[in-house]
């Protein structure tokens, strides 16, 4: 038959200052009820009489009883961990950001852009990184690295076979030599990177504090490439 569970003998310290916690201490507090387990097993009162005074299972007091008799007063304050760890470390966030901004058909996929549905099946599926994430949870790391989708209008498929290869080039050149101009109208510089279609990109600022200005009748563009003059 195995022996019943009881806290060590305490020494002189150990009385004193489990005494301190208990007349000083809240009673709902975690350490006084602590201290109390402690004080009534090693005046030898049973596990069953002690789970009654302090509202506790019986486990609860045997796992009590044996961390004083391991670690000693230090039982009292309990390592909880702070909730379930994180499933989408920052490694994970920046590999869907970088995703969401690829174009599907780079990645093998047979459509023009990423809806939520869709990205989330594709980061579950991924051979090289799987990600298993909600549509909700997928919007919001979206949106909390300011990548919205946006929609253009008037968007005219390019029928060159070499378009994915010269897109290739252009992201390189622009990613890589942010300053550089390719071209030049009366405007000022133009960018060759075309500006139709939808997907997920990093959002603008909207509105009169951004500087926009209200769009021409009968040419959209102009806002855009007065801005580009200034």
């Amino acid at each position: 038959m195995a022996e019943p569970v009881r806290a060590r003998r305490l020494s002189d310290n150990e009385g004193q200052k489990l005494q301190q916690i208990v007349r000083r201490g809240r009673h709902e507090s975690v350490r006084v009820r602590r201290a109390l387990i402690i004080m009534a097993s090693a005046s030898g009162t049973p596990v069953t009489a002690i789970a009654r005074l302090v509202a506790a299972h019986e486990d609860t007091v045997r796992d009590v009883i044996h961390a004083f008799n391991e670690k000693g007063l230090a039982a009292l304050d309990p390592r909880w961990a702070g909730g379930r760890p994180r499933l989408i470390g920052d490694d994970e966030r920046g590999f869907i950001i970088a995703t969401a901004q690829t174009r599907p058909v780079t990645v093998g996929r047979p459509f023009t852009h990423w809806s939520l549905r869709k990205l989330a099946d594709h980061l579950a599926r991924n051979r090289v990184r799987t990600v298993k994430i909600g549509r909700e949870r997928l919007r919001q790391i979206l949106r909390e690295h300011g990548i919205s989708f946006q929609r253009t209008r008037t968007w005219k498929e390019s029928k060159d076979p070499d378009k994915d290869a010269k897109l290739d080039r252009i992201e390189h050149v622009t990613s890589h030599f942010p300053d550089r101009c390719f071209a030049f109208d009366q405007f000022g510089p133009l960018s060759i990177r075309p500006c139709h279609g939808s997907g997920w990109a990093p959002g603008e600022e909207t509105g009169a504090t951004a500087g926009h200005l209200p769009p021409h009748p009968r040419y959209p563009l102009l806002p855009r490439l007065l801005l580009h003059r200034r």
